[in-house]
């Protein structure tokens, strides 16, 4: 059990050690896909010209923004696998018998990072609209939503995203806007990074520090997260839209991590890190789970309220799914990866050199959990107005995801 604020160093395990790599190079992290196709990125100038299309043309749509935890970030992985070759005892799906081809999942945004995955939450939302339409982008932050001519910032090779959502509003005839920003502005993957540094090296514990940076970070970023959507309000009015014909949900962050009273590794020796891929101490655990996701969350709550948005809140949907989770397992041999019994979010893994798949996929809903956020879409579509929290049932699959009002 560390002293908090102690700096007394512990050797690591190599598996360990590998670890730590991981987390230090751990990137921010967090796709467009039309039915299978790249969005363009849109230059401004066409946007704009665009825009004089009126709303009701083209088939009906669903778009979401915003940065991995809604482009389908970990879509490529059915559960987790202490296994590091071949298909990972069934969890890798881009394993092709021979080799490893992340565009099987993530299309070609596998090679600028954007990470759109086939079953991205938009995707599992197939019943609200004639076309899914994913301008998410792995590692977005607010400025990256904004149109260009008012602040916004290219990312990754594309146009901000609200340029992007110009040209489909001009082509399409929107219906829902699901918007998941923030995160990378509050530094999810340096609070990550920390807490792993603090618990495989430094014996020390994180919340105290990463609740300090949480805090000096939130009004700027909460200031961001209500001008992306006045950005995206802004784009639609343009275009020829009112506000009622079409509507805009704001979503919050699931917990990747449970409890500690959920964990299903103890707390002392590496099998959290060498098994296990939840390096962090009970007590961060603790904080992350049941201070810093509901804070976030509460706070998201707060900007879409003041800016007429449905609020869909993720705190608990992976619930009992967590990696790690005494309620789900890693798949064995003899019993391969299962909707129903394996982890909903993607474990951090072995590192730099024996990694599987991509550092950026760490700590995101996986295949499972992206499914479950599709259902979670498509409950919401059936309620025309409120705030709803999405949760999953024990031992069923995405089919057992339910809305409680908030």
């Amino acid at each position: 059990m560390p002293e908090n604020g102690s700096r007394i160093t512990r050797s690591t395990s190599r598996l360990g050690k590998r670890l730590l790599s991981a987390a230090l190079a751990l990137p921010l992290a967090s796709g467009g896909l039309v039915a299978g196709g790249l969005i363009a990125a849109a230059p401004a100038s066409a946007a704009s010209a665009a825009s004089a299309a009126s709303a009701s043309t083209g088939p009906t749509a669903s778009v979401t923004l915003g940065d991995s935890y809604i482009s389908g970030e970990a879509g490529r992985w059915m559960g987790n696998s202490a296994d590091g070759s071949g298909s990972r005892t069934g969890t890798d799906r881009a394993w092709n018998g021979s080799s490893y081809d992340p565009s099987s999942v993530y299309g070609a945004t596998a090679a600028s990072g954007c990470d759109r995955s086939d079953v991205a939450e938009v995707l599992g939302a197939s019943t609200v609209a004639q076309k899914q339409i994913n301008l998410a982008c792995s590692g977005a932050v607010t400025a990256n939503i904004f149109r260009a001519a008012n602040g916004g910032q290219a990312f990754k090779g594309e146009a901000p995203q609200a340029d992007q959502l110009a040209t489909v509003a001009a082509q399409n005839n929107v219906k829902l806007i699901t918007l998941s920003i923030g995160g990378n502005d509050l530094g999810f993957s340096n609070v990550i990074s920390n807490c792993v540094q603090d618990y495989l090296v430094w014996y020390s514990y994180c919340h105290g520090s990463q609740q300090s940076a949480i805090d000096s970070k939130l009004p700027t970023a909460m200031a961001g997260v209500g001008k992306a959507i006045d950005e995206i309000r802004a784009v639609m009015s343009n275009a020829g839209y009112a506000q009622g014909d079409y509507r805009l949900v704001l979503q919050s962050y699931p917990s990747p991590i449970p409890r500690s009273a959920e964990m299903r590794y103890p707390e002392g020796g590496w099998t959290r890190s060498n098994t296990g891929g939840c390096p962090f101490w009970d007590a961060d655990a603790d904080w992350a789970r049941d201070s810093m996701v509901p804070q976030i969350s509460k706070a998201l709550a707060g900007v879409a309220a003041s800016k007429g948005a449905q609020f869909l809140d993720l705190s608990d949907m992976l619930q009992g799914r967590e990696v790690c989770s005494t309620s789900a397992q890693q798949p064995t041999a003899s019993a391969g990866p299962s909707a129903t019994t394996s982890e909903w979010a993607r474990f951090l893994d072995g590192g730099l050199n024996t990694t599987q798949g991509a550092l950026q996929e760490s700590m995101h809903p996986n295949y499972y959990g992206q499914q479950a956020l599709g259902s979670c879409l498509t409950q919401l579509w059936g309620r025309s107005s409120g705030n709803y929290a999405c949760r999953n049932t024990a031992g069923q699959d995405a089919s057992g995801m339910y809305l409680t009002a908030e």
